[in-house]
Order: structure tokens, then sequence, then C-alpha cells
């Protein structure tokens, strides 16, 4: 995965969530996000992922250089699949039913072909027996599951991850960490938002820390973990780590 963002500036009214963000990457197999809340890493996430369009600024994500357009936009979100902090499973509908509607509707598969790429999708993630079943009848961790299995039956280009532990106890965050892991191990270019730091210290090869709309600085997480050149990094870290 290779990243280039310059001068990026996105307004909400009179906040500037992102305020003349630049920042190169390479390469990465997986890049997380952190910082403090409200420092701008959703907002970041959404904008590489074409949900958000900046005022200014460009984006570049594999060669795709992201514009205002809202056909390459459109096709641009296709490649990629999404997962957020509160699920957004669709509550009338069954976990596999949930998968196979966008396969259908966005992706163009016959419903039997969708049908198939979803039971491979929950079968992988465990979820198989409960395919059947709503929303409501499942666990936040394996509703989240449904989300990701849901976000992977396509074999997207990018997965995109907005702290998407954030709704779930101890327990359900560590079913969670471990799935996106295994998927990072499998070759999965991802981009997530997280406060799990030590989760992002395992399995990141590239970590921005996103402060007050900018990137305060960026790195191999062995480096910023270990050694933040940043006072605002080392003043976070100090507090976060320390129990």
């Amino acid at each position: 995965m290779k990243l280039d963002l310059h001068n990026v500036t996105k307004c909400f009214g009179a906040t500037r969530a992102l305020d003349a963000l630049s920042l190169r990457i390479p390469a990465a197999r997986v890049m997380v996000l952190i910082g403090p809340s409200g420092g701008g890493k959703s907002t970041l996430l959404r904008v590489l992922g074409g949900l958000e369009v900046p005022e200014q600024g460009t984006v570049t994500l594999n060669e795709h250089r992201l514009t205002g357009d809202p056909r390459a936009l459109q096709a641009y979100r296709r490649r990629n699949g999404f997962v957020f902090q509160q699920f957004n499973l669709f509550p009338h509908l069954n976990a596999r039913r949930n998968i196979t509607l966008p396969l259908e509707k966005v992706h163009g598969h016959p419903p039997e072909t969708a049908r198939s790429l979803a039971d491979q999708s929950l079968e992988r993630f465990g979820l198989l027996d409960h395919a059947d079943k709503l929303p409501s009848q499942l666990s936040g961790g394996q509703q989240q599951r449904v989300g990701i299995a849901r976000a992977i039956a396509f074999s997207p280009e990018v997965l995109f991850l907005d702290e998407p532990t954030s709704a779930l106890d101890p327990e359900m965050t560590a079913e969670v960490l471990e799935l996106i892991q295994e998927l990072a191990e499998a070759g999965q270019d991802i981009i997530l938002s997280t406060h799990e730091m030590g989760f992002a210290r395992a399995v990141a090869d590239e970590v921005a820390f996103v402060c007050s709309g900018k990137i305060e600085e960026s790195g191999a997480p062995q480096t910023l973990f270990g050694a933040p050149v940043s006072p605002v990094c080392q003043r976070f870290f100090s507090r976060v780590m320390r129990y």
C-alpha cells in the first residue's frame, strides 16, 4: 500500500478537522491512525476512503488520485471495504442477507454467487451457524465480525476500519482485534483508527499520530512508541501507556 497526502484540508463549518495535513508512506501493509479523540483520525480515514472530499489538497492511495468527481469516487469506494464503530448492519436482515445484499446491488453478483461468497466469508470468521440470525440476536462482537465479513466478502483492495472496537467490552474487543490481525497476516491491506495502543504497536507497519487536524509524527511502531520526538506525542504516550 502506497499513500501520498499533500496539504489536505477538510472543514465542517468553522472547524478545521484536517488542517493542511501531509503524509507520505512509500509502502505499508497496515497503517494505524492514533491520537486524542477529536484530533481528526476518523475524518482522515473517511477522506482516505473517499467518503469525504477535502476542500483542498491532494490524496493518492495506491496510484488512485482521489477527486471530487462522483463517478470516480463511487468506483473507488466499490474497490474498498469499510467497517465503522456502530456495526451499521441492517436490523431487519439476517447476517447472510447483510452480506449478500451489497454483493448483489453494489458489485453486481447474481444471488447464487452472492450467497456462496457470503457463506465463505461467514465460515472464515466462525459465523456460518449464525447466518440466519438477525443482528439483535447476535452479540456485539458477532455483529462487528459480520460487519468485517461483509467488508471483505468481495476481496477489497484496502479495508478501512474506524475504531472497530470502541463499542465493545474487553472480551469482544480482543475477539475482533484477533480477527483483524489474522486478516493483516493473510495479506489484506488495512488502514484503521484505534485507541488500542498495544494492538497498534503489534500489528502496524506504519503508525501516524493525528492531533489537531495534522500529522504530528509518523513512523514504524517501534520508533514512534519507543522514542517519540514530538513533545505532543511524548505527553500523549506518557498518559495512555501509564496503566
